[in-house]
């Protein structure tokens, strides 16, 4: 069987993430130096040539980062009028669908083989196949009830007691095209309205469980994780790009192009973008430091975010806060929109 198209799923704001969001899309977030949805594009099957990007912010960067990058495949930009939700965002997109498609989170990093699941749908008549997770505390999710790999009920949030499962929704779908007839043209849920309506109508809705490593990129702890996973599963100590000039420590951190840290200054656990100074005696844990911002000599920064292009001023701590002193972008919503992937 060969899929030809893939959706992916990039319309949210990424609030949760902000105040990096508030200048880049979540979709091109650095994760060792590269953006988030390359991750997505390059677990693609080689056969899977058309990508559609579902998108409804900062779509300008988005089709400028595809214009210069070369991945191989037909991506297309298709911007929503309006955000659509996960479902509704699907059915945005059947225009450029001719046959089984994916669908895919952009803010999930996995070991997931797609070929792998690709094969497992076929070979078990799929209509629909969902990847599925292993989580140690089902009550913070919902999890799938299934028999022979066949699921038949999704529960919200059990007691650990009454869980039929300790399997979560891994945010990778690949569909039959007829699926399309069960979404609505409006705001949809795919997990929420169109996968009850599957199960209900008694076709083959397939789990296929991932095996090796999967983090869901949603909020600030999260996405420092996925860049230490990445570090670790590479057998590096850091990573640390091209024009830097680095006088202090770096352990288990993500290091942009063009960045500078002073003496006796130390980097743990983190992410720093582009073009950023970090002076002389700093230390800097478990945070993220955004585009061409700077820290002065003498500073703490711990468990937080710096945004782009904020100055920290010397002796300064900064603990468990988001440092954003300029206006927030019109039309960026103070909560999240949709629903996050469980």
């Amino acid at each position: 069987m060969v899929v030809k198209e893939a959706i992916i799923l990039a319309g949210g704001f990424g609030t949760r993430l902000s105040p990096l969001t508030y200048t880049t899309p979540k979709p091109l977030l650095p994760i060792l130096n590269k953006p988030m949805v390359s991750y997505i594009i390059n677990q693609l099957p080689r056969e899977t040539k058309t990508v559609i990007i579902a998108s409804n912010y900062k779509n300008e960067q988005l089709e400028k980062f595809f214009e210069k990058n070369d991945f191989g495949k037909n991506i297309l930009i298709n911007p929503e009028p309006k955000p659509l939700g996960t479902g509704g965002a699907v059915k945005f997109a059947e225009k450029y669908i001719t046959g089984n498609f994916l669908v895919l989170n952009s803010d999930i990093i996995s070991s997931l083989n797609i070929e792998d699941m690709v094969k497992f749908h076929k070979n078990n008549r799929g209509f629909a196949t969902i990847s599925l997770w292993p989580v140690e505390d089902v009550s913070e999710f919902g999890v799938v009830e299934t028999k022979n790999n066949m699921i038949s009920k999704f529960i919200e949030k059990p007691n650990p007691e009454e869980a039929p499962s300790n399997l979560i929704n891994a945010g990778t779908y690949l569909f039959d095209l007829k699926i399309l007839d069960y979404i609505d043209n409006d705001f949809v849920s795919m997990e929420k309205e169109v996968f009850p309506r599957i199960i209900e109508s008694g076709k083959r809705f397939l789990g296929f469980p991932v095996a090796g490593f999967w983090i869901d990129v949603g909020r600030i702890k999260s996405y420092i994780e996925a860049n230490k996973l990445l570090i670790t599963e590479n057998n590096l100590n850091n990573i640390v790009g091209d024009g830097c000039k680095i006088e202090g420590i770096v352990e288990k951190s993500s290091i942009g192009e063009n960045v500078e840290i002073g003496k006796n200054s130390v980097i743990k656990n983190s992410v720093i973008f582009d073009n950023v100074l970090i002076e002389e005696n700093v230390e800097v844990n478990e945070s993220v430091v955004g585009m061409d911002a700077s820290i002065g000599k003498n500073s703490n920064i711990n468990n937080s975010v710096v945004g782009e292009g904020e100055k920290i001023e010397k002796n300064t701590i900064v603990e468990n806060k988001k440092i954003w002193t300029k206006e927030v972008p019109r039309n960026y919503p103070k909560k999240q929109i949709g629903n996050v992937v469980r």
